[in-house]
C-alpha cells in the first residue's frame, strides 16, 4: 500500500490535542475527515510522529498515512487542504518507503515555548505573559542542569506504560528577542506536559525563586513540584521533528515575536 509523508502546521486553540478523540475535536480527527471526503474512503491508516497537548500548536508536525490512491501527492495535499479549516494547514506531501514511521523512525523533536513580557493584543493564543521581570541569564544558567540524559518521572506524566521516562536533552537555551522571551528544547521524546513543566521551573529560576543546584535536585527526586509550575499550553509549539542528526547548529524557526 502506497504511504505517503504529510509536513502539517496547525493553530491548536481549537482542539483537545493532536490524537483522535470520539467527542472532542482534534487536529487528527479534523485530518481524518478530510482523508475520507478526499479519499472517498475510510480504508486508511494515519499516524502522528507524537502527541502534542491540548491547545498545544506545531510548525512542522509530521505524520504518514497508508492509503489505495492514484492521486499524485501535490494534488493529494491542495485536496486535503481544500477540506482541512483554516487553523490546520499541510505544508507538503511526499511519497516515502512503505517502511518508513511518523512516530518510531524520530530521532528526535524541537519544541520552542514563547513568554511575552508584555500585555500584546495579538499574542495571547500564542505565548504566555508573565508579569514579572525574568532574569534571562539566570534562566539559561538553569538550563545546563537539563541538557544530558536523566529520568524526567517528576516532570511528566506517562501515559504509555512503554515509553521511557528516561530522556535525552539533546539542546535547551533561552533567547530575548523584543518582548518575547523563547525555551528551545531538543529532546529524544517528551512525556505529556514534561516541556510545560521544565518552562515552568526555568520561570521560577528567572525570577529568582530557583536556581540550578534546585534543578539538579528535582532530576534526581520524585517531587509534585515540576507539575505545580505547569505553564499553559498557549505558549507551545512543537518546531520541527528530526529523522537523521540534529544539524550543527541548528537555528529553529520562531513562532510570532512580540516587539518591544
Amino acid at each position: 500500500m502506497p504511504r505517503f509523508k504529510l509536513i502539517l502546521e496547525y493553530d491548536g486553540s481549537p482542539y483537545h490535542g493532536w490524537q483522535f478523540q470520539k467527542n472532542k475535536p482534534s487536529v487528527m480527527g479534523v485530518l481524518k475527515e478530510a482523508c475520507k471526503t478526499v479519499l472517498k474512503s475510510d480504508k486508511y491508516e494515519l499516524y502522528g510522529a507524537g502527541r502534542t497537548d491540548a491547545g498545544v500548536h506545531a510548525l512542522k508536525q509530521v505524520a504518514h498515512l497508508d492509503t489505495e490512491t492514484k492521486i499524485q501527492p501535490h494534488i493529494l495535499q491542495m485536496n486535503l487542504n481544500d477540506n482541512l479549516p483554516a487553523t490546520v494547514n499541510i505544508r507538503d506531501i511526499s511519497s516515502v518507503h512503505s517502511k518508513f514511521h511518523a512516530r518510531f523512525d524520530a530521532y528526535a523533536r524541537s519544541y520552542v515555548y514563547h513568554i511575552s513580557t508584555r500585555r500584546t493584543a495579538f499574542g495571547k493564543r500564542y505565548a504566555y505573559w508573565i508579569k514579572d521581570t525574568l532574569n534571562v541569564s539566570a534562566m539559561e544558567n538553569a538550563c545546563r542542569s537539563f541538557q544530558g540524559f536523566h529520568d524526567y518521572s517528576s516532570f511528566g506524566t506517562n501515559e504509555d506504560e512503554k515509553q521511557s521516562t528516561k530522556v535525552n536533552i539533546y539542546h535547551i537555551s533561552v533567547h530575548k528577542n523584543g518582548a518575547s522571551i523563547l525555551v528551545h528544547i531538543i529532546g529524544s521524546h517528551f512525556m505529556w506536559k514534561m516541556v510545560r513543566r521544565m518552562v515552568g521551573v526555568l520561570i521560577e529560576c528567572g525570577r529568582g525563586n530557583m536556581d540550578q543546584k534546585d534543578v539538579k535536585k528535582l532530576l534526581n527526586i520524585q517531587s509534585d513540584i515540576p507539575a505545580k509550575l505547569t505553564v499553559p499550553p498557549s505558549g507551545l509549539f512543537l518546531e520541527n521533528v528530526f529523522y537523521d542528526n540534529i544539524p550543527d547548529n541548528y537555528q529553529p524557526v520562531w513562532p510570532m515575536v512580540i516587539p518591544e
